[in-house]
């Protein structure tokens, strides 16, 4: 059950999360010329591009740490491509821990960080 699947819980874990937070989700897997935002949701009037990362453990690294500058250039883009720069816009990062039992995903826990990076 690795890969997509562990990603896809993380997401979902996520998305659950800002909406508890009284976010509002606007996309989930915004794709435009070969960028790809996780989810895309509204903080009051900010509109936030959010990178969700999952792993098992922290042991190589935490997620947040696998957000290669490569990858926050492909956010950007996109966030201008969604609203052409003429937005609040904030670049966040969901660190989701996670554990596999029995092939079923269990999430552990998720880290919410802000303005993980400027666009």
């Amino acid at each position: 059950m690795r890969g997509r699947a562990a990603g896809n819980a993380g997401e979902t874990a996520a998305c659950s999360y800002l909406r508890k937070k009284g976010w509002q989700i606007l996309e989930c897997n915004y794709a435009i010329r070969g960028a790809e935002v996780d989810i895309i949701a509204a903080d009051g009037a900010c509109i936030v591009f959010v990178e969700v990362k999952a792993r098992k453990s922290a042991l190589y690294g935490y997620p947040s740490e696998f957000v290669s500058e490569k990858k926050k250039q492909r956010l950007i883009t996109a966030a201008l491509d969604y609203c052409g720069g003429d937005c609040c816009m904030r670049f966040d990062v969901i660190e989701v821990m996670y554990e596999e039992i029995c092939g079923r995903v269990y999430i552990k826990e998720i880290n919410h960080i802000e303005n993980a990076f400027e666009g």
